[in-house]
């Protein structure tokens, strides 16, 4: 059934009202099941694996990657399967929007925990308390919400605005629920299948799951002698290091550095195949080129130069040379430069995000006249917002000011900025489905430290509320979109949006500690643990550096460094000013570039290799209808899907039975 909509004419001139009515008599189906306890309960339980994921790959990449379709096809698949077992009735439509609004808001929730958080942590060298952790995020995602209610009715029910990501979704449920649903089946089969394989792959290369396996299990260590598990090793040059030292073999290196040092290695990690299918050619080559030019030309260079050396810790222990020490002494500076003035080149290059929020109706037209509200039994009472954001606001200055040390003055000062910058971050996702939180955070963080610079704290945090509050936001309003489309109570989605917000906090903060902050011997943990090989952080970098810039200036630079930023905010404006002229047909981006360089390049070659190779599969297989473009292009998010969660939930467990086994 095809979705209705109102034509752009009646959009235009209809009043708020005949456009409400429109919609009530049309679309609204209020006597379908929506937010139904086991709607609650799966999108709860779905949520909460799913934020898992995100938080994996976002320590890994600082990526947020969206849920909301994988939890769709998911519900849709697994009551369709309980259905056909006589188990349950089928889900409704709705039902499986709001578990998708559960499992989207779950998702989004994680963000600070691999970016501002963590970089305050670094900076301070203190660990947030659990509760703290959850106290503020909680109340910082809710006052996201709390904005998100008045804008709802502009931006969808009068403005109908696009919401191009959540439009998607709308268009994939009545897909599944209306047109071929054996489409949906096969798309849950194909995730299904490759989750299996890839969390076989995962544990294969895994030392806990091993160990469980061969020493728990088999009790190899008794009969057959085993002092140490054996696994297959991810980085596939460890077999050609462990022969050269046997045979004396060459030992590739740039300007005496060896490819080690520089994290170059051949590495086959299946989440981050995963991910750069979902990025893109255009951006995962972007990120290769940072990569190469960082670790292949500049960090060979600096380390010859002496810019870049060994150096000894506060303790007295030397720290040998490796990705992350180039990163922090010299690389990070010009990469976060490069993504910084990108993505505020990108946003100041779009007016009409800004403009549109003050432009209203013209005074006597027919679309400014106000009918009453037939929608006042379902939309969520104003009143909500307008008792609720001052409430919530005084809240989060007071929990910021109390946990973190920002003063309580820098703490209220800064909420009108974030509800500001907020607006447009909604606006910006109404009309791209792009949110830049990472570009109007930076804007708070440089706003505040420019009145204090002492304390890390007052610009970290007022900049992290931020980025959570316009998250939230805009991913309210993106999930409301196909509930809309679709007929449902905005309410309920609401209410499942918040739902959704615990959800993640209670599965990921727990998990924040087992996989980033880990105890060691004597049970003590250090944010020594939060940047390593395995999770790179980038995101927390960057948070890190601005902060640090902020609080230090560039004195304390090496001049190298100094150097490279000028160039990197000149190549960054420049690229982003070629991809305007162009309209996005300039294949680079200064924000990818930037990226690149503090992600492991091993990591950036693993997502590069997959772009590349849905890229091609994409190319051979245009022919709609053929099995190759079924499984390539229209399977391509179930697949990525699959090689994401089946390698960061096995990568999960690993840490678990690690800490079990200990």
């Amino acid at each position: 059934m095809a979705i209705q909509q109102l034509t752009d004419e009646q959009i235009r001139t209809w009043t708020r009202a005949q456009k409400d009515e429109w919609w009530f008599k049309n679309v609204f189906r209020g006597d379908m099941p929506q937010l139904t306890l086991r709607s609650a309960m799966t999108g709860f339980l779905l949520g909460a694996v799913l934020a898992a994921t995100a938080l994996y790959i976002g320590g890994k990449t600082g990526i947020g990657i969206g849920v909301g379709l994988t939890s769709v096809i998911l519900s849709f698949a697994l009551f369709r399967a309980l259905h056909g077992a006589g188990l349950a009735k089928d889900y409704t439509i709705l039902e499986n929007n709001c578990t998708q609004s559960i499992a989207t808001a779950a998702g989004y929730v994680v963000a600070p925990l691999y970016s501002s958080l963590a970089a305050y942590m670094l900076i301070t060298g203190r660990i947030i308390p659990w509760w703290q952790m959850m106290i503020w995020m909680a109340v910082t995602s809710i006052l996201g919400v709390l904005v998100a209610f008045p804008m709802k009715r502009r931006f969808i029910n009068d403005e109908q605005l696009p919401f191009p990501e959540g439009r998607a979704s709308g268009v994939v449920l009545d897909a599944l629920y209306t047109g071929d649903a054996a489409a949906g089946m096969y798309k849950a089969r194909l995730l299904g299948a490759v989750a299996g394989f890839t969390a076989l792959y995962q544990a294969m290369v895994s030392d806990g799951w091993m160990k469980l396996i061969q020493f728990k299990i088999l009790r190899m260590d008794q009969w057959a002698g085993m002092k140490e598990p054996w696994y297959f090793h991810e980085r596939l040059d460890t077999y050609y290091y462990q022969a050269a030292v046997k045979a004396d073999l060459w030992i590739p290196k740039i300007l005496g550095t060896d490819f080690r040092v520089l994290g170059l290695r051949l590495t086959l990690d299946a989440a981050m195949i995963g991910v750069g299918g979902l990025m893109g050619i255009a951006v995962a080559t972007s990120c290769l080129l940072g990569a190469f030019i960082n670790f292949g030309i500049l960090a060979p260079l600096m380390i010859q130069a002496g810019d870049i050396a060994p150096r000894v810790s506060p303790t007295g222990v030397v720290v040998p040379l490796g990705r992350a020490e180039i990163v922090n002494q010299w690389s990070l500076w010009w990469g976060v430069t490069m993504m910084v003035v990108g993505s505020l080149t990108s946003l100041l290059a779009k007016p009409e995000l800004f403009t549109s929020l003050f432009k209203g109706k013209p005074k006597g037209s027919a679309a400014a006249v106000r009918g009453p509200d037939l929608l006042a039994g379902i939309e969520v009472p104003l009143w909500v917002s307008y008792v609720g954001i001052p409430v919530f606001s005084l809240l989060g200055a007071w929990v910021t000011h109390l946990f973190f040390g920002v003063p309580m003055f820098l703490a209220l000062v800064s909420l009108p900025l974030i509800f500001v910058l907020t607006i447009i971050c909604a606006n910006s996702m109404a009309l791209t489905s792009w949110t830049p939180t990472g570009a109007l955070s930076k804007i708070t963080q440089f706003t505040m430290g420019a009145i204090d610079r002492s304390n890390p704290a007052s610009n970290l945090l007022p900049a992290g509320m931020t980025s959570e509050i316009a998250s939230n936001a805009a991913n309210l309003l993106s999930d409301i979109k196909p509930g809309y489309m679709l007929g449902g109570k905005p309410r309920h989605q609401v209410i499942g949006h918040v739902i959704g917000i615990f959800a993640g906090l209670a599965a990921c903060v727990p998990l924040y500690f087992l996989l980033f902050l880990p105890a060691d011997a004597a049970g003590v943990r250090t944010t020594t643990t939060l940047v390593t090989e395995q999770f790179a952080m980038p995101a927390a970098l960057q948070w890190k550096g601005v902060a640090e810039l902020i609080a230090k200036g560039i004195q304390g630079l090496p001049q190298s460094a100094v150097v490279a930023m000028i160039v990197a905010a000149l190549s960054a404006f420049a690229i982003e000013v070629a991809r305007i002229v162009t309209k996005g047909r300039f294949p680079l981006s200064a924000v990818s570039i930037g990226l690149g360089v503090v992600l492991p390049p091993e990591s950036v070659f693993a997502m590069w290799v997959g772009a590349l190779l849905f890229w091609v599969m994409g190319l051979r297989n245009k022919k709609a209808g053929s099995s190759g473009h079924r499984f390539w292009v229209e399977g391509c998010e179930s697949i990525c899907a699959g090689l994401i969660s089946g390698a960061a939930l096995m990568g999960i467990g690993n840490a678990i039975v690690n800490v079990l086994l200990a």
